[in-house]
């Protein structure tokens, strides 16, 4: 995959606007369940997943969603928990510095995957306190889904 600077720097103001000002088990529960019923009604065959640190709080497969995504999500959980940034925003890093994440991150390819779809959730004053992400979709799409369903969540008074 190519990069490109813009969509890098895109991401970069993604990550420092999507914040919350508190969130608990009971966030994770509502913004899941609207990411699950804005998921079913475009008929989107994904895998949505929330962690509150080490801990799976919301977790939910759609129809035409696999055992194959449920990996990749954690794979994809795995790199933001370790970074503290969206792992499509790790990629995206990766390839502007000229760089492979599976080969120049020297981490297990079968535990990481630096691919678009979960997003740090990061509190205002507290620091990153879990992920949410999505699996099933192109990169690009699942973080696009992911951020704006966090924008959603966010504007309706989070």
């Amino acid at each position: 995959m190519t990069y490109s600077r813009a969509f890098y720097e895109q991401i970069l103001a993604e990550e420092a606007e999507l914040r919350f000002p508190a969130f608990g088990p009971e966030d994770a529960w509502r913004l899941g369940s609207q990411m699950r019923a804005a998921a079913r009604e475009r008929s989107l065959p994904v895998v949505v997943g929330i962690v509150l640190g080490r801990q799976q709080v919301f977790r939910t497969a759609l129809e035409g969603s696999s055992a194959d995504n449920d990996s990749w999500l954690a794979r994809k959980t795995a790199v933001v928990l370790r970074y503290g940034r969206s792992s499509m925003g790790v990629g995206e890093q990766f390839r502007v510095e000229g760089r492979d994440f599976d080969r120049d991150s020297r981490l297990d390819v079968g535990q990481y995957a630096a691919h678009g779809g979960v997003f740090p959730v990061v509190v205002t004053g507290t620091g990153m306190v879990g992920a949410v992400g999505v699996s099933g979709l192109p990169q690009r799409e699942d973080h696009a889904f992911v951020v704006e369903q966090l924008r959603v969540y966010l504007a309706a008074g989070a």
